[in-house]
């Protein structure tokens, strides 16, 4: 699968597998994210998950998860092949040698890039998710704004154009620019000089700097949230700046902060499954 000695498709592919795993272990603790920090009546997160488990019963937890499940799995392939490219040609362009480890700067580099470049196809992807995870189970069908994923995006596109995918978009710049480089910078370095026997620890180490990755970016997720789930019919908000300034003005600056105990709890499982599937996906792709 390698096509050459600085572009290779197994990363790609590796990711895809790590991604589908992620959103199975993950979404639940995201739907309830996302109903705290775009939603009300959530006191906290315990009252979050009660509410939604009677309300609409465990399958409240997985609303929304068929579009993250065929669209992060991509969301995630082009992430890591991205990435992982990315450094080989920042080796291949300064060194003359694709397989030569990148420094901390070229590291730094390739994440933030990759986070950049990440919104391109992530913010349409988390758009239709907010905005169907955001629909209650008690609501009437009729009464419901969208049937389902497809039916989210023609009717985004019909009312507020192509742009309106990417409401929230220049947020999650904001959010994954700087979270990709604490994301991947700590994987790298302490991946590439461990064994296989301390494979387990490295984990630990890997699955704390996803939850402090995410923790760190739960402000710009706050904003991204509402300025995705703020639908047309219903605009609260003119930009982000708006955003900042209302959310700020009637609910103070801990709502800035909302769902920060989510964040880290989900970044765990979630980062543990997909790190490790994506180390094994790859070691048998590139051992076969």
């Amino acid at each position: 699968m390698q096509t050459s000695q600085s572009f290779r498709l197994d990363d790609f592919i590796a990711g895809w597998i790590g991604g589908a795993s992620s959103v199975v272990v993950g979404h639940p603790l995201d739907t309830v994210k996302t109903r705290l920090q775009a939603g009300k009546g959530y006191s906290n997160m315990l009252h979050c998950v009660l509410s939604i488990y009677r309300k609409e019963t465990a399958m409240g937890f997985f609303k929304g998860m068929s579009f993250p499940l065929a669209s992060i799995t991509v969301y995630n392939s082009m992430v890591f092949g991205i990435f992982s490219n990315t450094q080989r040609l920042i080796s291949k362009y300064r060194y003359g040698d694709g397989r030569r480890p990148c420094s901390l700067l070229d590291l730094t580099v390739a994440s933030m890039l990759t986070g950049l470049a990440s919104v391109g196809l992530g913010a349409p992807v988390d758009l239709v998710k907010i905005r169907l995870q955001m629909q209650t189970q008690t609501l009437l069908p009729s009464s419901r704004l969208y049937r389902g994923p497809v039916h989210c995006i023609s009717s985004v596109l019909q009312t507020e154009g192509v742009s309106g995918l990417y409401r929230g978009a220049g947020a999650m710049v904001l959010r994954d620019v700087p979270g990709y480089a604490l994301y991947f910078i700590p994987y790298t370095l302490i991946w590439s000089i461990c064994s296989l026997l301390t494979r387990f620890i490295v984990n630990v180490v890997i699955v704390s700097s996803g939850s402090i990755s995410w923790v760190t970016a739960t402000p710009a997720d706050v904003v991204k949230s509402r300025m995705q789930a703020d639908a047309q019919l219903q605009r609260k908000y003119r930009g982000i700046l708006h955003c900042i300034l209302h959310s700020y003005r009637t609910e103070g600056a801990q709502v800035f902060f909302r769902g920060t105990s989510v964040n880290a709890v989900r970044g765990f499982p979630m980062s543990a499954t997909m790190f490790l599937t994506y180390e094994m996906s790859l070691q048998f792709f590139r051992s076969s």
